[in-house]
C-alpha cells in the first residue's frame, strides 16, 4: 500500500470518527471546562497580588494539567472506538480492508483533533490572558498537546477493551496519576501526569512538582506511550478483541 493510499484511509477514518465523538453534550459539556480555564486566566489577571506569577502557573498545573486535559481526552477519546463497539457498529470499520494500525491511529487523531481546541487552546489563552509571559504559553501549549496525544493513545484502547470506560478512566486518572504517583516516586517515573508536568515546569523555568522527573523523562515517557498505546489497540483490533 502507497503513502498516499495509507494517508487517504486514516484521513477519511479520522472523519467519520470526528463525527461520531463530538455530540453536542460532550462539546458544551467539555468546552464549559475549557472556558473555565480562561475564567481564571481573567482572574488571575485582574488579581493585585504580589503572587500572581505563581498563580499563573497553578491554572496551567492544577487546573489544565491535572484536571481540564485529561478529562477531555478520556471523554473523546474512550468514545473513539468504544461508542462503536459497543452499539455495534464498529464492525463495519473493523471489516474494511485497511491495516488495523490505520483505524487505531485514525481514532487517536481524530481525538486528538477534538481535545485541542476544547482544552490546549483554552489553557494557552488562560496562561497568556494571567499575564504569565512566553515561558508560560509555551509551556502551556507543550505541555498540554503532549498529555493531550498521549492520554488519547491509551484511552483510545481502554474504550475498546473495557465495558464503562469512563468509570476505569477516571478510577485510573484518581488512583493512579493524582494519588499514588504524587507520593511514589517509582510510580512518578511511570506517570503521564508528572511527566507532563516536569517537562512543562521546566519549560515555563518554574519550580519542579513533588516526584518529578527528568525534562528528557517527562518528553520521552509520553512518546514511548503513545507508541504503546497504539500497538496494543491495534492487536486489539486484529485479534477482534471488542467490548
Amino acid at each position: 500500500m502507497t503513502a498516499r493510499a495509507a494517508s487517504s484511509n486514516v484521513a477519511t477514518i479520522w472523519w467519520v470518527l470526528v463525527r461520531s465523538i463530538t455530540t453536542r453534550v460532550r462539546v458544551a459539556g467539555l468546552g464549559l471546562l475549557g472556558v473555565g480555564a480562561i475564567v481564571l486566566g481573567l482572574f488571575v489577571h485582574l488579581s493585585t497580588s504580589a503572587n500572581r506569577p505563581e498563580a499563573a502557573w497553578s491554572v496551567v498545573d492544577t487546573y489544565g494539567l491535572s484536571l481540564l486535559i485529561p478529562v477531555v481526552a478520556l471523554m473523546f477519546a474512550s468514545a473513539a472506538l468504544g461508542d462503536l463497539a459497543e452499539d455495534g457498529t464498529l464492525v463495519y470499520l473493523w471489516l474494511r480492508p485497511v491495516p488495523r494500525w490505520q483505524l487505531a491511529l485514525a481514532a487517536v487523531a481524530a481525538s486528538v483533533t477534538v481535545a485541542v481546541p476544547l482544552a490546549v487552546l483554552p489553557l494557552v489563552i488562560a496562561a497568556a490572558i494571567s499575564g504569565g509571559g512566553a515561558r508560560l504559553i509555551g509551556a502551556a501549549a507543550a505541555g498540554g498537546t503532549l498529555a493531550t496525544v498521549a492520554y488519547s493513545a491509551v484511552f483510545c484502547g481502554l474504550g475498546l477493551r473495557v465495558r464503562r470506560a469512563l468509570a476505569w478512566g477516571l478510577a485510573y486518572l484518581v488512583i493512579w496519576e493524582q494519588a499514588v504517583a504524587r507520593v511514589s516516586h517509582g510510580a512518578a517515573r511511570a506517570s503521564l501526569f508528572i511527566s507532563t508536568r516536569s517537562l512543562a515546569a521546566h519549560l515555563a523555568r518554574h519550580a519542579p512538582p513533588h516526584n518529578a522527573v527528568a525534562w528528557t523523562t517527562g518528553l520521552i515517557f509520553p512518546l514511548v506511550v503513545v507508541v504503546a498505546a497504539l500497538v496494543f489497540t491495534t492487536r486489539s483490533l486484529d485479534r477482534g478483541e471488542l467490548t
